[in-house]
Order: C-alpha cells, then sequence, then structure tokens
C-alpha cells in the first residue's frame, strides 16, 4: 500500500521524545550560566568551506544563504562581549538525503570562552551521559585511532600509501591528489565502523583539516588542528574546535578556500566581511562545538533513521 505522504514520518510518542530532548537541553544549559541566543538563518555570505554545499534562497533582487550552522553570527556576539552562549535552532546543507541526512535539521552549538578543546570535550561528555546511557567512553588523538585500526601515522603516511589502503579497503576508480581525500575515505568507510558503541571522542586531526580552529603542537612536535569529533556507535555527532581568532590567519584560510573550490569548480561564495570585522575588534579565546540533535534523538531513541525522528523529512515536504 502506497503511504499516505501528508502523514508525519514520527510517531507521537518521537514527537514528544523530541520536546523531552528540547527541554532537558535547555535546562543543562540554564544550570551552567550559559545564555541561548536566537541567530538569523539568512545571510548575504556562507561558508567557504568546500567541502560544504549552502542552499542559495532568493530575498527581493539578491542571493542569500541558509545558514549551514549559526556559527559566524555567534562569533560575532562572542567578540561583542556575549559571554557563554548557544544555540538550538535549524541549519541547512544541501546534498545527500539518506538515514542519517536531511537538508533541515536541528543543530545545537554552543561557545565556551576560556575553554580549551579537552575542556569541551568533558561539557560535552556530560550533556551526552545525561540524555542517554553509554556504554563506554574513550577519547583518542587522530593519529591512535590510525596506528589503531590501519598502522599507519596519518600525519606523516605518504599519499602513495593512503591511497593503497584506501583501494585496498573500498571500491574506487578515481584517482586524487590531496592527502585528505584518501585519509576521509580511510575515517568514513574503515575507521568509524569500528569505534564500537560507546562515546568515541577523536581529537587533534591533521593542521590541513583545520576548518576554524587554531593550529597548535602536539606532544611530538606535530602541528595538529586543535578540533575534535565526537561518535556513538559509529556514528558521527559533534564536531568542536578551539576557535581561531586571528583575523589575519582567517582571512587566509577565507582565501585558500575559495582557491580550492575554484579548483573543484564549485560555486565561489562569498565569505564573511563582517565575520573578520568582529575578529579584529577581538574574539575571547574560546572553544565551540556543533551537535546534530536529530541524531542525537536518534540514538537516544534506538531508531535507525532520522525520518522516524523527524515529522517531515525531505521525502515528505
Amino acid at each position: 500500500m502506497t503511504p499516505s505522504f501528508w502523514l508525519p514520518s514520527a510517531s507521537l510518542e518521537q514527537l514528544r521524545a523530541r520536546a523531552a530532548l528540547y527541554q532537558t537541553l535547555r535546562n543543562f544549559f540554564a544550570q551552567r550560566n550559559v545564555l541561548e541566543i536566537d541567530v538569523p538563518v539568512l545571510a548575504k555570505a556562507t561558508v567557504t568551506d568546500p567541502h560544504i554545499d549552502s542552499i542559495v534562497a532568493r530575498c527581493g533582487d539578491d542571493d542569500v544563504f541558509l545558514q549551514t550552522s549559526p556559527e559566524f553570527f555567534m562569533k560575532r556576539l562572542l567578540c561583542a562581549g556575549s559571554g557563554p552562549i548557544f544555540s538550538l535552532g535549524k541549519a541547512f546543507r544541501n546534498g545527500e538525503v539518506g538515514r542519517k541526512h536531511n537538508p533541515e535539521f536541528t543543530m545545537l552549538e554552543w561557545y565556551r570562552p576560556g575553554f580549551d578543546d579537552h575542556q569541551l570535550m568533558d561539557e560535552v561528555e556530560a550533556l551526552i551521559q545525561q540524555v542517554m546511557p553509554i556504554t563506554s567512553v574513550e577519547r583518542l588523538s587522530y593519529r591512535d585511532i590510525f596506528q589503531r585500526v590501519l598502522s599507519i601515522d596519518p600525519h606523516s603516511a605518504s599519499l602513495e600509501t593512503l591511497r593503497a589502503l584506501a583501494k585496498q579497503h573500498v571500491e574506487l576508480d578515481w584517482d586524487d591528489d590531496n592527502r585528505d581525500t584518501w585519509l576521509d575515505i580511510l575515517m568514513t568507510h574503515v575507521i568509524e565502523p569500528q569505534l564500537g558503541e560507546g562515546l568515541v571522542f577523536i581529537y587533534d586531526y591533521p593542521a590541513s583539516q583545520c576548518a576554524l580552529a587554531r593550529i597548535e603542537k602536539d606532544r611530538r612536535g606535530q602541528k595538529v588542528a586543535k578540533r575534535f569529533e565526537a561518535y556513538v556507535k559509529g556514528i558521527e555527532l559533534a564536531n568542536g574546535y578551539w576557535e581561531l581568532t586571528d583575523v589575519q590567519e582567517q582571512a587566509e584560510r577565507f582565501k585558500q578556500d575559495q582557491l580550492r573550490r575554484q579548483e573543484l569548480n564549485l560555486p565561489n561564495n562569498p565569505s564573511d566581511g563582517l565575520l573578520l570585522d568582529a575578529l579584529a575588534n577581538g574574539m575571547p579565546d574560546a572553544a565551540g562545538v556543533a551537535l546534530g540533535v536529530d541524531r542525537l534523538l536518534m540514538l537516544q531513541q534506538g531508531v535507525d533513521s532520522l525520518e522516524q525522528v523527524l515529522a517531515f523529512p525531505f521525502s515528505r515536504v
């Protein structure tokens, strides 16, 4: 029988569970004196990251963008002296629709002035433990997890080694001269499926994957990006940074992103000049993290698809 697509795909029980989860999240931050803020989802600029595809909208005679996260607006608030803040709202990314992806999704993002990436991992752990039972918690550097699963150091392995390993594990009929392409394939197709049932943090990513995180040297003197990702049952749940605050470095990263987008024949998204103005005014040392609430609810409820926790997924709009 053909389903009635006017109906929600989530049950009433799941809609109630979502409401309860929102209340839990808000209580968590209220107890820690973290201010809930509200920022626009439409803006004239968007992310330049070549791995993220923004959705373009039309407002009057102008192209505008549905924001892929509240990050840039929240950093402007930090620069204006907001103190610790969080946002619970919608974000948008063009691309895959499936078991773990929907173009419109709910994102929890928060920033902690005075925290580094490891202190923020502590808080992410506390939040997840409050939402659902966790069987185990493990923290591993990016190097540690690659050495455990693939017996290589991802920071020093050659392009040829990474390419050969990827093609050994995944059937591929194309090539690429970017080391991060092969590292990403190994992470998503080989390592993530072996992360187990518990909460796993992976931190100290290659400097080339810094995105908006600062770069520091690790204990071995290797330059690494001070960022982390959190996984539960092998599903990526959160992405956090010890934030970059240097305006010149941020401007240079925007420029490099644009060059990479040109190489990949991607749209030349306008970078956010207002964020640069804010950073020039001064941003406090802070760590920030974005967490996928729909995935968190999916894991909490023990279901295997976002459609089971979304009232109206993309297939029903």
